[in-house]
């Protein structure tokens, strides 16, 4: 491990399920955030990890093992465990691969706008992420497949989440992680400089088709087995989309609102919650759902730059 950085406290023993030769590890409270759901992945010649979550320090020699990282997306609490792998290979998609190699690129792909806060930031992460940057990660594209021996990993690109976020696809154990379309009471999530709102409507109506018997979230739901209650579940997340577009229709219909004054009353995130993201995410999540809503003619734009119901 790199002596720099300090390693979590033990706590209770991780929870696990098994299908075939796919291991889920739960994180703290079925892997809500902060923590993850771990996905180990025993082929015959290489051990595989998706991701990297918090979980993964407490898992013990089966992470430690692991020599090939592949990452359905970066996020600081997908990273948590890299740093125990220092020889491991990290795979990252193309769009997100220099958020991965430096601390400027994920800063740039969160697209923090106040500039002040991201050394709290950074020292957040450190603490309670282990975060350290990975400048010899390596790149795939959509449809990228590692043969493990005997069981293979296929990447389906699904952006929305970030630029690069994709499902991976265990085979022939037909177990797909699902990363960040993680179904989550919260609902999607698309606030930094990389999502995108139309992305992710576009993923989720793609996620049907993935020819998959488990499906792992990487937050929060864990694990499904049940079709019928995945797809139920995946319908009521992408409900939230028309959830937040009716809020946002309140916000305006009370007081014609400008997109600062509609970030300060907040749409996703709760008044008394904090972190040196939320106005930026805020800002990008409304501005999408602003840019819908004039396309469609529900909201009209002055030259102020000022919204209103049409």
């Amino acid at each position: 491990m790199n002596s720099h950085v300090s390693q979590p406290a033990s706590r209770a023993p991780v929870q696990r399920a098994d299908f075939g030769r796919v291991s889920v590890f739960f994180g703290e409270k079925n892997g809500k955030y902060p923590d993850g759901n771990q996905v180990l992945v025993r082929g015959s010649d290489t051990r595989a990890a998706l991701d990297a979550p918090i979980v993964s320090n407490f898992i013990g020699p089966e992470f430690d093992a692991t020599e090939l990282v592949v990452m359905g997306h970066v996020h600081e609490d997908h990273m948590a465990g890299l740093h125990r792998l220092p020889d491991a290979s990290i795979h990252v998609h193309e769009a997100d691969l220099e958020a991965a190699r430096s601390w400027d690129g994920l800063v740039a792909a969160f697209g923090v706008t106040d500039q002040s806060r991201i050394p709290e930031m950074q020292a957040r992460f450190k603490r309670d992420f282990f975060y350290a940057p990975q400048p010899d990660a390596k790149s795939y594209v959509d449809g990228a497949s590692w043969d493990l021996g005997g069981v293979t990993i296929r990447a389906f690109h699904m952006p929305g989440h970030t630029a690069g976020h994709c499902v991976l696809l265990v085979e022939p154990e037909g177990v797909a992680f699902i990363g960040d379309i993680d179904l989550t009471g919260f609902g999607p999530y698309y606030g930094d400089a990389s999502s995108s709102l139309s992305g992710f409507r576009s993923s989720m109506a793609r996620l049907r088709d993935i020819p998959a018997k488990v499906w792992v979230t990487a937050h929060h739901r864990g694990v499904y087995t049940d079709r019928e209650r995945f797809m139920q579940d995946l319908a009521a997340y992408a409900a939230k989309l028309d959830e937040r577009e009716e809020r946002l229709l309140a916000m305006l219909k009370e007081t014609p609102k400008t997109l600062a004054q509609l970030v300060k009353q907040r749409l996703i995130y709760p008044s008394h919650y904090e972190s040196p993201w939320v106005d930026s995410s805020e800002a990008r999540t409304i501005s999408q759902h602003l840019a819908e809503l004039v396309a469609d003619g529900r909201v009209q734009v002055d030259g102020q730059d000022v919204y209103r119901v049409a």
